[in-house]
């Protein structure tokens, strides 16, 4: 009989060669962005990648987390700037579009039936339309009749890019929300039920009767909740869809910078509350073989990953703004190889 000892320290030695090739690339952050990055995740493993593990924690968390360096990559729909990122020593590109919606319980009304404008969903979050037969709302509904019931606020707890692009939407079109509440991940509410995450909203807004609140849209079909249709920035009627949203992304101008948000734009079909999602990585990154494994991810992510994320109901990228990325990556000398592959060369 073998002596057990050697092969015990042989099996340990093969189970740590093992582990040290295949490094788990880590990320948390955006909860609107979690669905794709969770499915691009499977998918990548699937066709022979590595193991990719990303925790829906929101943006602030995932900014705190990637400047901490306990991750290898964050998903933030609050885009930093040159400033901050130089300052914690972070890179960041867009990485897909997103639409964020309100979403309402309100028996017997169906989704898009019910129309909201900016101003009159400023006025809700602001605490002056307590009720949903106030008369503003039923000036823009007259084929509806409105119940008395009230109107329960659902906002964000945790800090949230989402959080960011809808106030950064409510300060656009309210003038009184922009001096009184302003714009940010996180905000001083003026009332609320808090939750955490874009799953958090979607749950209070399913149980409880008469609420409002934002989320995201793949959040509000999987979760089948109540969307309304509202106006644009051009004054027409538009609701929450793919071409909707494409309409957004196709009006933005991304030619002075990529790192903005796109509520409001001009377009006549453009969603209203729209923004990009972002992911932000170590400029010197403190253990090169994971971040080797997670620019293969990305890589992978830009060549066969736009299938997903049409069929979740995100936009992809306009082609220019892809082509600045890949300028950017194929610039960062440190990465030569990986920035050639995805280029092409």
């Amino acid at each position: 009989m073998r002596p057990l000892r050697p092969l015990i320290t042989a099996l340990v030695l093969a189970i740590c060669a093992v582990t040290s090739r295949a490094e788990v690339v880590t990320g948390c952050g955006s909860t609107l962005a979690a669905p794709l990055y969770t499915r691009w995740a499977a998918d990548y493993h699937k066709s022979g990648g590595g193991k990719v593990v990303y925790q829906s924690t929101g943006s602030a968390d995932g900014i705190k987390q990637i400047t901490a360096h306990r991750v290898d990559f964050a998903g933030s729909d609050a885009p930093l700037t040159n400033e901050q990122l130089n300052k914690e020593g972070l890179r960041q590109f867009p990485i897909a579009i997103g639409g964020v919606v309100p979403v309402v319980n309100l028996p017997g009304i169906k989704a898009g039936q019910l129309m909201l404008t900016g101003e009159v969903l400023s006025q809700i979050f602001l605490g002056k339309i307590l009720y949903w037969d106030d008369p503003a709302i039923a000036r823009l509904n007259p084929n509806i009749k409105m119940p008395d019931t009230p109107i329960a606020v659902v906002r964000r707890l945790d800090g949230s890019g989402t959080t960011l692009i809808w106030t950064h939407y409510l300060s656009q079109v309210s003038p009184e929300w922009k001096r009184r509440v302003g714009e940010g991940t996180s905000v001083r509410w003026p009332l609320g039920i808090g939750g955490k995450g874009n799953e958090g909203i979607a749950t209070f807004v399913g149980y409880l009767p008469g609420a409002i609140g934002y989320i995201a849209w793949d959040f509000t079909k999987q979760n089948r909740l109540t969307y309304t249709a509202m106006t644009n920035a051009a004054g027409v009627v538009v609701e929450p869809s793919f071409q909707t949203f494409s309409a957004a992304a196709a009006s933005a101008d991304w030619s002075a910078s990529l790192f903005q948000l796109l509520t409001n734009q001009p377009g006549k079909d453009a969603w209203p509350v729209m923004g990009a999602t972002y992911v932000l990585l170590q400029a010197t990154p403190d253990q090169p073989a994971r971040n080797a494994e997670t620019l293969k991810f990305f890589e992978w992510a830009f060549t066969h990953g736009e299938p997903t994320i049409e069929a979740l109901d995100y936009i992809p990228l306009p082609a220019a703004v892809l082509a600045k990325i890949l300028a950017q990556w194929r610039d960062d000398k440190s990465d030569d190889d990986v920035h050639k592959r995805i280029a092409g060369q």
